[in-house]
């Protein structure tokens, strides 16, 4: 049986009266949709999109001077609003228009969208204008908008007002020693709103930044006095003829990075006026990381290809490296491992560039990845093997980053067994605390064991000397988990009694003592414990120990005594020089103390605690990370999870042991 096809005009909702015909389709002309829609053209109308006016005018003057036309822009903030852009580049054509009789090429620019000279690639082969709306969308959102042009030594000049001219050009007359253009705009406050204004800073540093773009401009800035600050100042000349390189340098300032020297360079991409690419990345320790990404001088804050070839590269020259060196671990590294954290300029210069929408926030050329990626690469496997430490300074960092992903993953994999299985924090109970009272400088000693702890805390200086006990051998955090290290009690109880955080989270400013002490028995065991605690300080603490707050104390092995005269010895040579000198000649008792805990507080004082008599060791590390590369390396050998590294040592050195030393 045949369906009866439902009535498309059965059941239509009331009709409102209102005729849908021709008549109520709209055509905007001019810059009517500019002002209709400015989110559309700069993305709203927050203070965001206000000085993206700015930045649009700016653009134009830039793009001037990298095609070679201009090498000075002045940039001038007067109150009310007021900015004013001067270049001495060619200045806007003030001819007529062959398509628009009567009009200026000035004009035509100003108060039409989609005019300019950036179409064809003729006019300007890299530049950050691509669609000719820029300066027109300025215009349409200005109360007042003045434009001067000093072309073949005469001053023309024009104004607008909302998009419109308050008249024709006017021809000013003879300017022998002025060329370029100027546009002077104040945005209306009738799409921003009555409290939008400029601020000082935010252009300031906008001005800086297209500085360090191109090195061969120089940028005059200037505001009112009552603008000006202390960050801001009225008067201000940039030219940075190192570019992105002098840009990285001022941000890092004085902190310490993986690699002293940090990854620089500028190189052409290949082909007549194809471009180039500059780009500088450090690598700060504890940095939470900062990215700067520019096509044609146009910030793209949201990346894009040119950021993912620069990824690529550095990925890839990490990865090759390691390969180089034998590491093949590195096999897992991910472009995060080694962006993460690092700070990162990239600038580039390309024909034709494709951006993701009018605010030019992320580049979709799809031809740049491959371009910079090839462009960086060879420059980067250069500074990597060039100097080798340097290299493996920076691949140590990026695969403990990656060592930390690959975890942090694992960990997400693993379902917890309850909510509520974190232990509970404990105060060191074990510590026993100085008073901190008086000048002198306050020490902790880490004595093995809870019977020379005993005689330790008898044989201190209250004011100045506290002890912490610990038992037996305390973990090797070399080769242990992140979970296990967490999970020590003993470290548990280091770590509060220091006060000053682990590993990133590690601030030598906050440490409770000036001085740390480890304080273990004269023998085997006391060193193995004492090479533990040196891990620890090592991995966990590394400022601690390059700040030289760590020592190692001196406890005598011997004591010789000859009728009332007494005398202690570090060890056997010294014992055999004091046998041959002090007590030559003598008959001499020699007592062993097996440990700390043999002595009485009163000779723990005289030969390890007290000031003016003891002798300690103080543990440093090398200055900058990279000197520090070779002995995490050492580390990771003898102190890490792979025993055949151990094995391959010994073998190695064998041969430079003495025999009769070895006490078997």
């Amino acid at each position: 049986m045949a369906q009866t096809p439902d009535d498309l005009f059965d059941k239509l909702p009331a009709s409102s009266g209102d005729a849908y015909d021709g008549s109520a389709i709209e055509v905007l002309e001019g810059l009517e949709p500019v002002r209709r829609r400015p989110g559309m053209y700069i993305g709203g109308t927050d203070e965001r999109a206000f000085h993206h006016l700015a930045a649009e005018v700016l653009d134009n003057a830039m793009d001037e001077a990298v095609a070679g036309h201009a090498n000075r822009i002045e940039v001038t903030l007067e109150e009310g609003n007021r900015l004013t852009i001067t270049d001495n580049g060619r200045g806007i054509p003030v001819d007529e228009h062959p398509k628009y009789p009567g009009k200026s090429a000035l004009e035509v620019i100003l108060t039409t969208l989609h005019s300019g000279g950036k179409f064809s690639g003729k006019a300007y082969a890299t530049s950050g204008g691509l669609h000719g709306v820029g300066v027109s969308v300025v215009n349409a959102l200005s109360s007042l908008t003045r434009i001067e042009v000093a072309r073949n030594k005469e001053l023309y000049a024009q104004e607008f007002s909302r998009g419109l001219p308050l008249g024709p050009l006017k021809q000013l007359g003879p300017t022998p020693n002025r060329r370029g253009t100027s546009v002077s705009f104040v945005p209306d406050l009738e799409i921003f709103g009555d409290d939008a204004k400029f601020k000082p800073a935010r252009l300031f540093k906008l001005v800086r930044s297209k500085a360090y773009l191109f090195a061969g401009v120089e940028i005059r800035w200037k505001c009112a006095a009552t603008l000006a600050s202390e960050d801001v100042p009225a008067e201000a000349i940039f030219q940075f003829p190192g570019g992105l390189a002098d840009h990285l340098r001022e941000q890092i300032g004085t902190r310490e990075c993986v690699t002293s020297q940090f990854f620089a360079g500028t190189q052409d991409f290949p082909g007549e006026e194809q471009g180039r690419v500059e780009w500088a990345v450090a690598w700060p320790l504890w940095s939470d990381g900062s990215y700067s990404y520019y096509c044609n001088t146009i910030p793209t804050p949201d990346g894009g290809t040119h950021e993912q070839g620069l990824r690529a590269a550095l990925t890839k020259g990490i990865r090759a490296f390691a390969d180089l060196i034998g590491q093949k671990k590195a096999k897992d590294i991910a472009p995060e491992d080694v962006i993460t954290g690092s700070e990162v300029m990239l600038s580039v210069f390309v024909r034709d560039p494709q951006f993701q929408s009018q605010t030019k926030d992320r580049l979709t050329s799809p031809e740049a990845a491959r371009m910079v990626e090839n462009a960086v690469r060879d420059h980067f496997d250069h500074f990597l093997s060039d100097n080798m430490e340097r290299g493996k300074a920076l691949l140590g960092a990026v695969m403990e980053r990656m060592d930390e992903r690959l975890r942090r993953k694992a960990e997400r994999e693993v379902k917890r067994k309850t909510a509520t299985n974190a232990r509970k924090l404990r105060l060191p109970g074990k510590l026993t605390d100085c008073t901190g009272e008086g000048d002198a400088e306050t020490e902790l000693f880490i004595v093995e064991g809870d019977s020379a702890g005993g005689s330790a805390k008898q044989a201190r200086d209250r004011k100045t000397q506290a002890i912490l006990p610990i038992r037996g051998k305390i973990l090797n955090v070399a080769s242990a988990t992140a979970d296990k290290i967490r999970a020590n009690s003993e470290i548990s109880d280091l770590g509060l009694a220091l006060g000053c955080g682990f590993r990133k989270d590690c601030n030598a400013d906050q440490l409770r003592y000036d001085r740390i002490i480890i304080m273990t028995d004269a023998d085997v065991d006391g060193a193995h414990i004492a090479t533990l605690l040196m891990t620890f300080f090592f991995q966990e603490m590394p400022e601690v120990v390059r700040r030289g707050h760590l020592y190692l104390a001196q406890p005598p092995l011997y004591r010789l005594t000859s009728g009332k005269e007494s005398a202690y010895a570090r060890d056997d040579a010294h014992r055999a020089e004091l046998e041959e000198t002090r007590f030559k000649g003598k008959k001499v008792d020699v007592g062993r103390f097996k440990g700390l805990g043999e002595m009485n507080p009163g000779q723990l004082r005289e030969t390890t605690m007290d000031p003016k008599t003891r002798g300690l060791l103080r543990i440093t590390l090398p200055p900058e990370y990279e000197g520090r590369a070779a002995v995490k390396d050492l580390v990771d050998r003898l102190m890490g999870r792979d025993p055949a590294q151990r094995f391959m040592f010994i073998q190695n050195r064998a041969g430079d042991i003495d025999r009769d030393l070895i006490d078997a």
